[in-house]
């Protein structure tokens, strides 16, 4: 067919012109010696295509003189193909060549070593800071100030007349009452100051409308640099990058893992998610990079198309994100990353166990290039727990592939574990409506023992999750990052009890711990001037006796540790009533008050 006419020839193969401009071309064809000359020029663009030439170099005479005489099936249907899709073809074939996959199955239970890890964690007992010092290490001193800075500017841009004059102080009891309106969870925040429902703890430490005034001016980044690139997270970039560099500090685990974060919010914005899976379905998506025990390391928030890193190879959309997160992984120390089927490839495997990091995920089953499973139906028949294990070797790496049939098929793709030595694991029978044993191959073992700890993030931050509502998008960035921060520090102080042996009725619980953030930052700066509160300071040796002196009698709530200790006016002063010694066995009834132990 030509331009939709019927050619008249019925032997002759005859090849047309790629017409580049169809305005200023003619319906005409392609002599044999004009044909000649073109396919010399595209032989010399492919030079490592074979051009099947027994279809071009046609005889003149002897198409003349014996057309009538000459078999059809002397010419293939795959000669009259278009010399574009002969070029794909052969390239596409050249590529195949290249990558020759040839899986084994696996005969026998065999059992890989693992190489152990070469990493460590800090050891040092007795090394537990208060609450407010494990979040100064996320929320530090330059963050605030930045803050500040860029809210006074804000301010000053909406209107000249009313400037905010934020201060450092005042910005961190602004951030200890959002602390507190998460822990008590009222439907509005105008309701902490309301007469009817009134906290005290809040409506005392700032007015409401000093609060509001600054909720509306909070700001990140100065407006009038606005980048040409179009950058969609300009307003709130440089808050991310402080924090996310105070994450990469922490040290990091043996055991981390790569998933999707989602932070609910169903306002008008172009980077909103959509994730059926998801608890919370609406909202912005977020990669996160932390340890099986929860501790975030690298974030990074999904804005939409990203430039690739030069510095990483590409893999491809998904394995990329993986790349760019692993990236602060110290190289060679042999650390366990895992991931699910979104990210998991033969190519981030190989890529990954170059940098000197272990990997194991589950894996889409198009991507296990000529990987033969037995089909559904027969491992069905077999019954639940049947399992195969394929191995692979790509540029010198050996992967393992592992098919278990539970309710449904499930592929798993490693670097350093496969399907032996196999557990029981309980499952539940629909049939005998009983639990029952499966066999259970390692690498779904080693997968779901590590890979939650995204999840576990989530759920302690939706514990408690500020919730202020506010017309600017990025505020629900801000308030779901100092969340994080709670989150991460608290996480932090768990691995460090860990470490010093403290026992767990001794430790502080989330709600405890967020509670004392929460005091130390709305108070900091006050003098406290508790006169029921009596005594002078203590070294930690008598604290406990201290302790149980106070339980002896009614007292006033004691300020945190952090309070206590950070400006000069919580110097002892002189009163002319006298009071009894906080010191314990002291009997005496001094004038001099230290009010803020």
């Amino acid at each position: 067919m030509f331009y939709g006419k019927k050619l008249q020839t019925k032997h002759t193969p005859i090849l047309t012109r790629v017409i580049e401009n169809a305005d200023d071309s003619e319906d005409s064809l392609l002599s044999c010696s004009d044909l000649e000359d073109e396919l010399v020029l595209l032989e010399s663009q492919y030079d490592d295509i074979e051009i099947p030439k027994r279809n071009l170099n046609i005889d003149k005479d002897k198409t003349d003189s014996t057309s009538g005489e000459e078999d059809q099936s002397d010419w293939e249907a795959e000669d009259y193909l278009p010399l574009s899709n002969i070029i794909n073809r052969q390239e596409n074939e050249k590529k195949n060549k290249k990558r020759q996959i040839k899986w084994t199955a696996s005969r026998t239970r065999q059992i890989r070593p693992v190489l152990p890890w070469k990493g460590s964690l800090p050891n040092i007992p007795g090394s537990i800071a208060t609450p407010y010092g494990y979040f100064q290490r996320l929320i530090n001193t330059d963050i605030l100030q930045h803050i500040v800075e860029q809210s006074n500017l804000f301010a000053i841009q909406i209107d000249l007349n009313k400037p905010l004059a934020l201060s450092v102080t005042e910005l961190e009891k602004f951030i200890g009452i959002t602390f507190l309106m998460s822990i008590y969870g009222l439907p509005r925040t105008i309701m902490f100051w309301h007469r009817e429902t009134r906290v005290s703890k809040v409506a005392d430490i700032m007015s409401r409308n000093r609060w509001e005034q600054i909720k509306s001016r909070i700001h990140f980044n100065d407006n009038t640099y606005l980048p040409d690139n179009n950058d969609k997270l300009y307003k709130i970039r440089p808050f991310i990058e402080k924090v996310v560099a105070n994450f990469k500090n922490i040290p990091m685990d043996e055991k981390v893992c790569v998933n999707e974060q989602m932070i609910p919010f169903k306002g008008h914005h172009s980077i909103k998610q959509y994730l059926k899976s998801k608890p919370k379905k609406w909202g912005y998506k977020a990669f996160v990079l932390c340890g099986s025990d929860g501790i975030v390391y690298n974030w990074e928030l999904y804005s939409g198309r990203i430039d690739h890193d030069p510095q990483l190879p590409d893999i491809g959309v998904s394995g990329n994100v993986v790349l760019r997160l692993a990236k602060i992984i110290p190289r060679n120390d042999y650390h366990k990353i895992y991931f699910d089927n979104w990210f998991n490839s033969l190519q981030l495997q190989i890529e990954l166990y170059k940098m000197g990091i272990h990997g194991l995920g589950t894996v889409r089953s198009n991507r296990l290039e000529g990987c033969a499973f037995t089909n559904d139906k027969e491992m069905k028949k077999k019954g639940r727990g049947t399992m195969e294990e394929m191995s692979v070797v790509v540029e010198d790496v050996e992967l393992l592939a592992t098919k278990w049939f539970n309710n449904k098929p499930v592929y798993l793709l490693s670097s350093f574990v496969g399907a032996y030595p196999t557990s029981q694991v309980k499952r539940w029978d629909s049939k005998t409506k009983s639990k029952i044993d499966v066999e259970c191959p390692k690498s779904v073992t080693v997968y779901n023992q590590f890979m939650g700890g995204v999840d576990l993030v989530d759920s302690l931050v939706a514990f408690y999750r500020t919730t202020i509502r506010s017309k600017k998008w990025y505020h629900k960035l801000y308030f779901h990052l100092m969340d994080l921060c709670v989150v991460n520090s608290w996480l932090l102080y768990r691995r460090d009890c860990n470490f010093s042996g403290v026992s767990k009725k001794d430790r502080l619980s989330l709600l405890q711990f967020k509670t004392a953030i929460a005091d130390t930052l709305c108070a900091k700066g006050d003098h406290y001037n508790h006169q029921k509160r009596r005594g002078r300071p203590s070294s930690s040796g008598v604290q406990q006796e201290i302790d149980q002196k106070a339980k002896k009698g009614k007292r006033a709530a004691m300020p945190t540790f952090d309070t206590r200790r950070d400006s000069t006016g919580h110097w002892p002063e002189f009163q002319e009533k006298r009071g009894r010694c906080k010191y314990p066995n002291c009997i005496g009834v001094p004038k001099i008050f230290l009010y803020e132990m």
